[in-house]
């Protein structure tokens, strides 16, 4: 069979058995929405008293593994740690030397918050959407490409495939901890367990309009200022390390970091997310400090925006002190290229006529570039449904996402 029969058998298949699919993607969401995999630093894990351990991703890849086993496709377990799985299922004959395409989803959470319309843990449709917290991200994606494998399987079958389709729900996307330790996609490639040609990171929305094709880098910087303590009545006496920030981040407000725009990537930008300082209102506080999310393009470094807000908080003063969180670097790669091509070309027949674009926030296919892997965001939804109240999916997305899945895998693996 060659590609063409391939992809005409697989647009038959969806286009006689569209309900069926339909009904099998939507059960299945429905149950994996209803698993309360939230991913939280541990800090805060005593905020969820459901949460034995960060995100219990196994709730979910219980339910990969499951379906896997169903629908005969081979896979694999791998876990850092017990409780948090990668499982990863292989369509094709993997032959040495031929290409995989891995499809990058994840299956833990945001926590809910606030503002919804409806449980969401209790996934629910209305005229053609659905509504519920994993819905996009990332728990819908998932849910796609697994069935895309399901069809790969039946409708194409592993011995037309010289390389492999390999669907992932994977762990450890929404949070980390100070110690650095990833259960995830960047475990899985410190420790050689996968090693695909091309990756698609279906995580940014855009409605299947666009294509990441470049990331900002972040950094985490806390500046914090010194003072010395004294009571609230003879403030004098001390010195307010709340006022000394203040007046840093007045002069932070108004300055702009050295950088050139970037053709894709656009400006970096700025956020002062998080400020602590102070123990009663009738002490003078000898220490405050705030957290900055600073997003980088190329041309800057961590090193160098520190040096850069060193000097300018040498107006206020000449102890501040800074020190780094986490941070990464901004990458970009050349859009002229084979897995782009494809997800185009194909893309065209549904209608869609995604461009390449630069993402302000990061996904896994930043990592996985600087690991040698042909790696590009792609996915259904909007992208201001992320993270939010009444989490919301068109299912003719999903559906359409699914079978683009299997017209790339085709390009690129058979």
């Amino acid at each position: 069979m060659d590609r063409t029969a391939m992809k005409e058998a697989v647009k038959t298949y969806f286009r006689d058995n569209r309900d069926a699919i339909r009904s099998e993607m939507l059960d299945l969401l429905k149950e994996m929405v209803a698993q309360k995999t939230v991913n939280v630093p541990s800090s805060k894990l005593g905020n969820f008293d459901y949460l034995n351990i960060r995100g219990e991703e196994w709730r979910v890849g219980d339910i990969v593994e499951r379906e896997f086993k169903k629908w005969g496709i081979r896979y694999d377990v791998f876990s850092r740690m017990k409780g948090r799985p990668n499982v990863i299922g292989y369509v094709g004959k993997g032959e040495p030397g031929a290409d995989k395409l891995f499809m990058a989803c994840h299956m833990d959470i945001v926590p809910p918050g606030t503002g919804w319309d409806t449980d969401p843990f209790e996934m629910i449709e209305k005229d053609g959407v659905v509504y519920g917290r994993g819905v996009l991200d990332n728990k819908g994606p998932l849910v796609s490409s697994m069935l895309a494998a399901k069809v790969m399987k039946q409708v194409v079958g592993d011995q037309n495939l010289k390389g492999e389709l390999q669907i992932s729900g994977m762990s450890d996307e929404e949070a980390g901890d100070p110690d650095g330790i990833d259960y995830g996609v960047h475990y899985l490639m410190d420790e050689n367990l996968i090693s695909p040609t091309f990756a698609i990171i279906p995580d940014i929305g855009e409605n299947m309009q666009k294509i990441d094709v470049a990331e900002k880098g972040r950094l985490v910087l806390t500046v914090k200022a010194n003072g010395v303590q004294a009571h609230g009545s003879t403030p004098h006496l001390g010195v307010n390390a709340i006022n000394k920030l203040a007046k840093f981040l007045v002069l932070l407000d108004k300055y702009t970091l050295d950088h050139k725009k970037d053709p894709i990537l656009g400006n970096c930008t700025v956020n002062v997310g998080e400020i602590h300082g102070g123990t009663a209102a009738n002490n003078v506080p000898n220490e405050c400090s705030v957290d900055i999310d600073i997003r980088l393009v190329p041309g800057q470094t961590p090193e160098g925006i520190r040096e850069e807000l060193k000097a300018l908080s040498q107006h206020v003063a000449d102890d501040f002190e800074f020190s780094f969180g986490n941070s990464t670097m901004p990458h970009a790669i050349d859009p002229d290229n084979v897995l782009v091509k494809s997800i185009q070309k194909n893309a065209g027949e549904f209608g869609l006529n995604p461009v390449p674009f630069g993402l302000g926030g990061g996904t896994f296919a930043k990592g996985m570039n600087e690991h040698g892997i042909l790696a590009v965001a792609f996915g259904p939804g909007d992208d201001t449904a992320f993270h939010v109240a009444n989490e919301y999916l068109p299912v003719e997305q999903l559906l359409t996402f699914a079978e683009l899945t299997c017209m790339v895998a085709i390009d690129l693996v058979a």
